[in-house]
């Protein structure tokens, strides 16, 4: 290196969806970031990134990200437009703002999720501008709601056992989750666990390349969770291998639960999940007889009609043997809620600011039916504005030929904070430059540890991007809102966004652990108001298995017209739609694909790499087929999610999902979707 060259390594964290919210060590050569790496002294960390993030870099420095706000100057979807000054597109957009909201405040909504999951870039000043505003309110239900809502429900709140733990495990159950493309960190403590001789079993409908890697892969059906737990609880049951202790003390509403699995004997869940009896029957001995044993569940498994109440039966499957007693047992789905009594969402969203206006609330996963209906009692005022930020909902929301349409109205006025020209800026009157976590402040939760962090600006912005936070103090100032909180600067957001943590260590260290017991459940002590796991759930009562909306047994006439169901989980160097267009990252992937089994190939004259469509009544997509040993029989894998400018005929996988809902949560039934496919 020249020793002329000023180099310095700056603390970050990962922004982006996924449990293992990384430290970043940043290295910054000359003004320049050459290097991101994982922070060696951050446990779940440990020094190790994903290929994602290590070419973080290469997505701030893209030679297409949006440097300048841009107004549009052709048709919505062209992708046309021109640079205008931050002054003329602030004004312009405050002035639609005010002429919206002075007929209705709700006919503007806001609409983002977690392209950042920081709590400064995601909801702070914003929140407290549409709360200001009185816009509609956004049900962020996208990911994760169904299974959220039943963890909480279950456990009272979105905890579980510590990520470092499954190290210790001697068998892991990997429920839901290709580990090795999107929790990295949980993977390598299953390796540790691996080479101290536990057993792995990856339960998942698709041979992921986390199957590959474990001793056994149970390849169920799509939306059949619930009865495979059902059964292995049947199991436990009937041979006597339950802790009746941990189960008197800790567990409430036992015998509601006992009626309900009883029904359901390995043969008859072998048929519904499309499994060997025998398969369930050992699983159920395995678990049983391990010590320790642990769960990691992932979110993949509750995209389906009855995900929220598979979800609450697997979680009580660790109460019934009482694993939660031993380090390396119990389970984790996510470990958000132990942040309870850390963050301040109240005081960084400040949804005081609504002042008592009535507000209504849109779910994000039906925005098709939301700005295509509005108008309708079901939906109330029609929806004129959407300020999109931390988002792409014409790539991500499902039924995408409905959202294209809503997004094409000439009445809507759109505005997109962006780094790119996605699908969804593509449809903006504004695009406005965002800057990336390489340039600007954060603060940051985890959804699979236990570590609060931060996030320090590497480089100044670059071109004229500015962080979320300053855009809508800007437009807040346009709009006349005139209250103190939206003067508070990003350092001041930071110090308002936790109690209870040290601020110092976090500032200087760039992360810090939460005081959370060692083993929180081993003498009970769940976070519900009698401290028991609950089955029986005021509204929702003893959880059952719930059959999809769309699959061969519950649907036999769809399934005559469109005999495949299909998942579409997320290709492994892609994160939701970030990173699809960063040109390493995509040449790894190749070009989007439908995965299909050899006998279902054969059966419709299907070879390896041919052009399909995939289609059902919702829409139709065209891409190339992979016979490749992934995809089971009667099941299709269409790996997303692909931005749709990108596809062959300019469409994704989610042409063909539905704006069903999950039975909890209100969220997105993604994987719940039968389709047929045929040469194109």
């Amino acid at each position: 290196m020249n020793p002329s060259t000023s180099t310095r390594v700056v603390r970050g964290a990962c922004p982006h969806d996924c449990p293992d919210t990384c430290a970043l060590k940043i290295t910054v050569e000359d003004g320049r970031v050459t290097k991101v790496q994982g922070d060696p002294e951050h446990p779940p960390t440990h020094g190790a990134l994903c290929t994602k993030v290590s070419r973080y870099a290469e997505r701030t420095y893209h030679a297409d990200r949006v440097l300048t706000p841009l107004k549009r100057s052709g048709a919505k979807g062209s992708g046309q437009f021109v640079p205008v000054s931050w002054d003329e597109a602030l004004d312009d957009i405050a002035a639609r703002l005010k002429a919206i909201a002075a007929r209705d405040p709700q006919a503007i909504l806001p609409y983002s999720y977690a392209g950042t999951m920081g709590l400064l870039q995601g909801e702070s000043i914003a929140a407290r501008f549409f709360h200001r505003l009185g816009a509609s309110l956004l049900d962020r239900t996208i990911c994760s709601t169904a299974g959220g809502d039943a963890i909480a429900a279950t456990y009272g709140g979105k905890i579980g056992m510590h990520l470092e733990h499954y190290a210790d495990s001697q068998l892991i159950l990997i429920w839901g989750s290709n580990s090795i493309a999107s929790n990295l960190h949980f993977w390598t403590f299953a390796q540790e666990a691996k080479r101290r001789g536990a057993k792995l079993v990856c339960i998942d409908p698709r041979r992921t390349e986390t199957a590959d890697k474990c001793h056994q892969h149970i390849a169920l059906l799509p939306g059949t969770d619930g009865a495979l737990a059902l059964a292995l609880m049947h199991e436990l049951m009937v041979h006597g291998w339950l802790d009746e202790d941990y189960i008197a003390r800790h567990v409430d509403g036992f015998e509601a639960l006992r009626e309900k699995a009883l029904a359901w004997p390995p043969a008859r869940a072998a048929a519904v999940c499309g499994v060997p009896e025998a398969v369930i029957s050992t699983l159920a001995r395995d678990y049983a007889s391990t010590r320790p044993a642990a769960i990691r569940l992932n979110y993949g498994m509750q995209r389906v009609h009855g995900g929220g109440n598979a979800v609450r039966l697997i979680a009580l499957l660790p109460c019934l043997t009482g694993a939660w007693r031993q380090r390396g047992g119990g389970l984790l789905l996510s470990s958000s809620g132990w942040f309870r009594h850390h963050r301040n969402s109240a005081m960084l969203e400040r949804p005081d600011l609504l002042g008592g206006r009535p507000s209504r609330t849109i779910n994000m996963s039906t925005i098709g039916d939301a700005l295509l209906h509005g108008g309708s009692p079901d939906f109330g005022p029609r929806i004129e504005a959407v300020v999109v930020y931390n988002s792409n909902p014409v790539a991500v929301a499902p039924e995408s030929r409905k959202v294209v349409q809503g997004f094409r109205r000439d009445d809507l006025f759109t505005v997109v904070l962006e780094h790119f020209l996605t699908d969804t800026a593509d449809h903006a009157d504004y695009v406005l430059p965002a800057t990336t976590q390489l340039e600007h402040l954060d603060v940051h939760i985890s959804y699979g540890h236990t570590y609060a962090l931060m996030n320090r600006p590497a480089v100044a912005p670059i071109g004229q991007a500015l962080p979320n936070t300053e855009i809508f103090r800007a437009l807040a100032r346009r709009m006349g809102f005139d209250d103190p909180c939206f003067a508070d600067t990003d350092e001041q957001l930071a110090e308002q966004a936790f109690t209870g943590i040290d601020l110092a260590a976090l500032h200087t260290q760039g992360w810090v652990r939460l005081p959370v017991p060692e083993l929180p459940f081993a003498d009970g002590g769940f976070a519900t108001p009698d401290g028991k796991a609950q089955v029986v759930v005021p509204g929702w009562g003893v959880p059952d298995y719930v059959a999809p909306y769309e699959s061969v047994q519950s649907a036999p006439s769809l399934a005559q017209r469109y005999p495949l169901a299909m998942i579409s989980p997320p290709a492994r160097h892609f994160l939701n739609s970030s990173f699809v267009n960063v040109a390493s990252l995509r040449s790894i992937e190749g070009e989007p694909l439908v995965e299909i089994h050899p006998d279902d190939a054969a059966a419709r004259g299907i070879a390896d790499g041919a052009l399909v469509d995939v289609f059902n009544e919702r829409g139709r997509y065209r891409c190339k087929a992979a016979v490749n040993g992934r995809a089971r029989p009667g099941v299709v894998n269409g790996l997303g999610v692909w931005w749709r400018k990108l596809g062959v005929q300019g469409t994704n996988v989610n042409e063909l999902t539905s704006q069903r809902l999950t039975d909890i949560g209100r969220g997105p039934t993604f994987y719940d979707c039968l389709v047929e496919v045929a040469p194109a």
